[in-house]
């Protein structure tokens, strides 16, 4: 700061009797030696030779690598040149800071001074927040709190980007944050090409290498070949296909096959190309999904590959079993009552608020990985809280209130609540289908579940036996329905194999079906061991087995059997069976469902779009290839805690929610019909992003 005589002012200023003058003196500063003084405003660096406009400041965070001001870092400067830089920077803006007293007095002398400019603060004593950087015109309290602050930041990331929130629950989340904060504080994040040209195929070749470890499992249990299709809203036709075995289920590659989808020798030609990447002599069964009903193609890898099972989904034929349940006229009746109830309190903040009040933050419906185990799961939780609900509907603070108290809606909600035979039917429901979401809970989430099916549909029958011991109608409706699916979709002789096997079944005295599934038993063996050498000695074996001889009749191999997986007793216990034990460890490792994880389609739509280049393709095929086998690799680690049929947040466009009148963001799926049969999927399920599937991802 200059004091300079009224004799050195123009007329503007000479009826002052002095004013003050703030100077910059650029050739004073010391990062001078550092640059090359240009025309205008211009420096160019000395270590890296680019020309920056702005100054002397701008060269100094390029010099800085800070990441501020939207100047490039410099690529060549020295690290103690950059560290000087820093500290000359930071302690710049300590010097700023000028304690209140003496900036009082500055601003409020005797004498008024002049500024040259009164418009225009001379100094920022602010950082801007990212919103105001955005929207200038928008004033913001910059947060105090560095939490609050990197918080806001995050938010911001999210919002700008239209990611979905559930993102936050993501592994590699917390891991980002974790090691950005072991950084100094200037980092700066990859750029967009580096992200695609270095880290995309450094990822891709550490997940590959993982599925490569997962290999050297198959010679021991085998794997399975999930084929998982899908019709889009161009009514193109997408294979997916998957691997599983016990340690993990990864994703392998998706085609589209929309022009040969019909076309058996294409689809023929793309089996074998696959079965015959991983081997043919690895692959115990392909699981095939209720859409891919090509009786070609299963006959050609039966008649091809002898020791390869073709099985159908385990979880799609127990949803297909809840969507004939809830066709039932008394069913239907009590699921639209109760979605009454629920439209109601969720399409209203208020009520909504009070009701979560009323049931200490507990939600009254549930999404799960179908619309029929929603269904089901959701009367399960109404019936839950059915008291909750009944004494806010009847409490003064909901029947006294002006604005919803006496609306018709309320009031249907108040007689539904009443009714009860509604009840009675809510209950009904909950413990006829109670059983069969067991099954598909066991089924579900890349657990080897095969050994165990055949027992748990037994039981899911048993107990409809039970419940309707007094009412004979009831329960056939009920048995004829499951006996339907059971036969014409889920029977399978490798099922029947699997139960023979498994220790729990064959040494439990309770169990009555051993004797009829005995015979195809022997048929899979016959087909996994085609040669007499190969069945030399097995009908020793299996009398070992049976009859809990030599190791198999042990303290331990007792005791293991409910603490440990089938397929894993038998690899301790089965030494004595070699033959047997082989054969059973294949068949026991063995899942028999394709719900494996949640899936985002909307990806596949991009891979698959006419609209991208081949470059674009390759790339987006990397990203599916890591972003699927990551989800894989996060959902076989959380179904150990989490509900496998339970997807974390609610469907708000679901039958439960959205109002009828209201069209959804998947109405145009009506329009495939029994393409989705059995295969319904939520609507989040079909969308990446909080905008739906058609956004342009990644820039590409």
């Amino acid at each position: 700061m200059f004091f300079i005589p009224r004799s050195f002012l123009n007329s503007k200023f000479r009826k002052k009797k002095w004013c003050i003058v703030y100077i910059m003196v650029r050739e004073k500063d010391v990062c001078w030696e550092y640059a090359e003084k240009l025309d205008g405003n211009k420096v160019k660096c000395k270590f890296c030779l680019r020309i920056l406009n702005g100054g002397i400041s701008r060269l100094k965070h390029h010099l800085s690598r800070l990441p501020s001001k939207g100047v490039n870092p410099c690529s060549k400067v020295r690290d103690d040149v950059s560290d000087r830089v820093r500290n000359i920077i930071a302690s710049k803006e300590d010097i700023k800071e000028v304690p209140s007293t003496k900036k009082q007095k500055r601003e409020e002398p005797k004498s008024s001074p002049i500024t040259i400019s009164q418009n225009r603060s001379l100094v920022t004593l602010e950082t801007l927040s990212p919103i105001t950087k955005i929207f200038p015109n928008i004033t913001q309290n910059a947060p105090s709190n560095n939490q609050e602050d990197a918080e806001r930041n995050i938010a911001l990331f999210f919002f700008e980007n239209k990611l979905d929130f559930s993102v936050a629950r993501s592994s590699s989340y917390q891991l980002m944050i974790d090691s950005i904060t072991k950084c100094c504080n200037g980092f700066k994040g990859p750029s967009p090409e580096t992200l695609k040209n270095n880290w995309l195929e450094i990822i891709k070749t550490e997940v590959s290498s993982q599925s490569k470890e997962i290999e050297k499992e198959w010679t021991t249990t085998g794997c399975t070949i999930i084929v998982e299709t899908w019709t889009d809203h161009k009514s193109r036709t997408l294979i997916n296909f998957l691997i599983s075995s016990p340690s993990s289920t990864f994703f392998h590659k998706s085609v589209d096959a929309s022009s040969y989808f019909k076309n058996t020798k294409f689809l023929t030609d793309l089996f074998d190309s696959v079965i015959q990447e991983f081997g043919p002599e690895n692959i115990v069964q392909i699981i095939l999904d209720n859409t891919l009903n090509c009786t070609s193609v299963v006959n050609h890898i039966l008649q091809t590959y002898g020791t390869i099972f073709v099985s159908p989904c385990a979880s799609q034929c127990l949803n297909a079993i809840l969507k004939e349940f809830s066709k039932i006229d008394w069913v239907n009746r009590c699921i639209l009552q109760a979605q009454v109830i629920s439209k109601f309190i969720y399409n209203d903040s208020s009520v909504l608020d009070m009701m979560k009040k009323y049931t200490v933050n507990e939600e009254i419906i549930k999404t799960g990985i179908t619309k029929y185990v929603s269904h089901f799961l959701s009367l399960q939780s109404i019936l839950k809280q059915r008291s909750r609900l009944k004494h806010m509907f009847n409490s003064p603070e909901f029947t006294n209130n002006p604005v919803y108290g006496n609306k018709p809606q309320s009031i249907t909600c108040i007689e539904i609540l009443e009714d009860n035979e509604f009840w009675r039917g809510v209950e009904e429901c909950v413990a006829v289908s109670d059983p069969f979401l067991k099954v598909t809970r066991e089924v579900s989430g890349g657990k080897p579940g095969v050994g165990s099916i055949y027992e748990l549909m037994t039981k899911a029958k048993e107990s409809i036996r039970t419940y309707y011991i007094m009412d004979d109608i009831k329960c056939k409706t009920f048995f004829d329905i499951v006996d339907q699916k059971w036969q014409s979709h889920l029977h399978s002789p490798l099922h029947s194999a699997a139960a023979f096997l498994n220790p729990g079944i064959q040494y439990n005295p309770e169990i009555k079906f051993l004797g009829s599934i005995k015979e195809d038993f022997f048929r899979v063996l016959e087909k996994l061991l085609p040669t007499p050498e190969l069945r030399r000695d097995i009908t020793n074996q299996i009398l070992l087995f049976t009859r809990a001889t030599g190791m198999f009749g042990c303290n331990l191999a007792k005791e293991a059997i409910d603490a440990v997986s089938p397929g894993i007793w038998w690899e301790q216990y089965g030494d004595s069976a070699p033959t047997l034990q082989r054969v059973a460890m294949r068949i026991l490792s063995q899942v028999c469902s394709s719900c494996t994880f949640e899936r985002h389609w909307s990806m596949f739509q991009q891979i698959h779009s006419e609209k991208r280049n081949k470059i674009d393709k390759e790339t987006l095929n990397d990203i599916a290839y890591i972003h699927y086998n990551l989800k894989l690799s996060r959902a076989k680690r959380s179904s150990l805690e989490n509900d496998p049929i339970q997807v974390e947040d609610i469907d708000m466009t679901s039958a439960w929610v959205a109002e009828s009148e209201n069209p959804t963001p998947t109405q145009w799926l009506d329009r495939f019909g029994s393409a989705l049969d059995g295969n319904d999927l939520n609507t989040r399920q079909f969308s990446n992003s909080i905008f739906g599937p058609n956004d342009h991802m990644f820039n590409l």
